[in-house]
């Protein structure tokens, strides 16, 4: 009976430290978000890309999802919803855009700019609905346009 309570107790105690590093230990922690410093695979103006999405979507996202790409587009509207941040750029269409769901360390630059600006975002590309929609996203500097 003690022996089968030590075991227990061992165990338990392992479960709890693995836990404990897993959760708090920078070694675990991936940095598979931050895409800042990651090169790019397409370079692509907000327009062009919608375009290429709602003239033939198999071939798009075949082309595009799962692939970092750097957009080039104007701000139509930005979204703090849920604490996430959201921007959406323009495209030559009314009823089609990117959403792009900025990276939590984007904070201060999200902050800092406006509607109907210019800027570049680099995201990872998950497809479309409707608009294209981009994740991880980090905004690289404002185009003064």
């Amino acid at each position: 009976m003690k022996t089968k309570n030590i075991f227990y107790g061992i165990g338990i105690l392992l479960i709890v430290v693995l836990n404990i590093l897993y959760f708090y230990n920078p070694i675990f922690k991936s940095d598979s978000k931050s895409i800042e410093n990651k090169l790019t695979d397409y370079n692509l103006k907000a327009s062009d890309l919608v375009s290429s999405f709602t003239n033939n979507e198999k071939k798009a996202n075949l082309l595009y999802t799962g692939k970092i790409i750097e957009i080039t587009g104007t701000i139509k509207e930005i979204t703090y919803l849920n604490d996430r941040n959201t921007i959406i750029l323009n495209s030559n269409s009314e009823t089609f855009g990117v959403i792009c769901d900025i990276n939590p360390n984007q904070k201060e630059k999200i902050h800092q700019l406006k509607q109907h600006q210019k800027i570049k975002v680099k995201g990872i590309c998950k497809g479309f609905l409707k608009d294209v929609i981009f994740l991880n996203c980090a905004i690289d500097l404002p185009i003064n346009e």
